[in-house]
């Protein structure tokens, strides 16, 4: 099985169809507040420029449940892109009408032409609705290319059914490919010892890449708020804190499996707790084996935790870490996740970020450039560690 990559097309005199992620956060004005997303996809779309091409960009932007909504419009990322790349950027105003293909048409050399999200069709999200949705699309472009790893993991119209148009002339882009270089080194032979952080508040939502850890790491870090239903499985009380009791069995299930293969695992030894789920609230530092009383509510790791944690990190060969380790909103609640930030940021070793808020963690503190990979997807990142594959680049695969 082989992916092909950008490199691969013969670009010149041609129009590169592009998924790209520019599912950006935007404040109630439409001003973009986070423009990583667009930032990432700049080599890509230099890379067709510079060989000749002319791009087509294609991107969905929030849930506007399959409707035209403006203000899910991509018209502020065709913008940003525009100032970003120090040249004009065409937007139209539909993803497939006829005004849209006649644009694409005449695209020259050198032009770029961004499509209004994706998702104001049904047919984006549910490709049986509607197959003509991403024939449609095809017409758009001469090469099809995803660059779009933080949709790879979903099965749409832009991400896998259009491949059907594009025999032989598909391939990943710059993004992805970097993407694939990093997460393939956590699921095929990866460095030992290879340690993982796992936090966030649910067990359920990741309990399938835990599970699928116990065959690669030696070592499981685990915080956050699903930390609390470890410790509830386990008869120690949590107070008023957040857990989940359908995942109860599976949380003591998981500690034994970890027992059984001889996996190291760290749960808090102390927490930060707040009588209240609010900033200004009252707090105490706790030893976790006294349990959170009645009333209180576990909100961070402890100081004793975070020094610990940071020590023992520093051994590991890889280190993979995906969810915050508290209420880092917060930022009295902060400290945890931003004390293993600052730590990881400063050791030599292979260390990946795997997307979502942890990205946003790391952002806030101005140090993503000292991590060796920093994921654009969290979920198409963890569902890559947990099968190995994705939907949007199985549609690449030359078979």
């Amino acid at each position: 099985m082989i992916v092909p990559y950008l490199q691969d097309l013969e670009v010149k005199d041609k129009r590169v169809l592009m998924r790209v992620d520019f599912n950006v956060p935007m404040d109630a004005s439409g001003k973009i507040t986070d423009d990583t997303r667009i930032k990432e996809a700049l080599p890509s779309i230099r890379y067709i420029l510079d060989h000749g091409g002319s791009v087509v960009l294609m991107s969905h932007l929030g849930r506007p449940k399959g409707k035209i909504d403006l203000t899910f419009s991509l018209k502020p990322v065709a913008v940003r892109l525009s100032e970003l790349l120090h040249q004009p950027v065409l937007f139209a105003q539909d993803c497939i009408n006829d005004a849209t293909q006649k644009l694409s048409k005449d695209l020259k050399k050198g032009e770029i032409l961004l499509l209004e999200n994706l998702r104001f069709y049904p047919a984006e999200e549910n490709p049986e609705i509607d197959p003509t949705f991403a024939q449609r699309l095809a017409k758009l472009g001469d090469f099809y290319v995803n660059d779009a790893f933080g949709a790879a993991h979903r099965e749409h119209s832009s991400t896998a059914t259009i491949t059907r148009y594009f025999s032989g002339k598909s391939a990943a882009g710059l993004l992805m490919q970097k993407e694939l270089n990093f997460l393939n080194q956590l699921v095929h032979n990866p460095k030992h010892p290879f340690y993982a952080i796992i936090g966030g508040s649910k067990i359920s939502s990741k309990i399938g890449v835990l599970k699928s850890l116990l065959s690669k790491v030696d070592t499981i870090f685990i915080g956050g708020g699903m930390a609390f239903t470890f410790f509830k499985a386990q008869g120690i009380p949590i107070g008023n804190s957040i857990f989940e009791e359908k995942s109860l069995s599976t949380a003591k299930e998981f500690l034994e499996s970890c027992a059984k293969n001889k996996i190291t695992i760290f749960l808090p030894e102390d927490l930060v707790i707040a009588d209240a789920f609010k900033e200004n609230a009252n707090t105490k530092i706790i030893a976790t084996k006294e349990g959170i009383p009645s009333g209180w509510q576990g909100m961070d790791i402890g100081p004793q935790t975070r020094e610990k944690w940071a020590l023992e990190l520093k051994n590991g060969a890889l280190v993979f870490w995906n969810g915050p380790l508290g209420v880092f909103e917060f930022p009295p609640f902060a400290l945890g996740t931003n004390a293993i930030a600052k730590a990881l940021a400063s050791y030599n070793t292979l260390r990946i970020i795997g997307g979502g808020e942890t990205v946003s963690a790391i952002n806030a503190l101005g140090i993503s450039n000292k991590f060796s990979h920093v994921s654009t997807g969290g979920g198409a990142s963890l569902e890559f560690l947990e099968f190995g594959e994705l939907p949007g680049i199985n549609a690449l695969i030359i078979k």
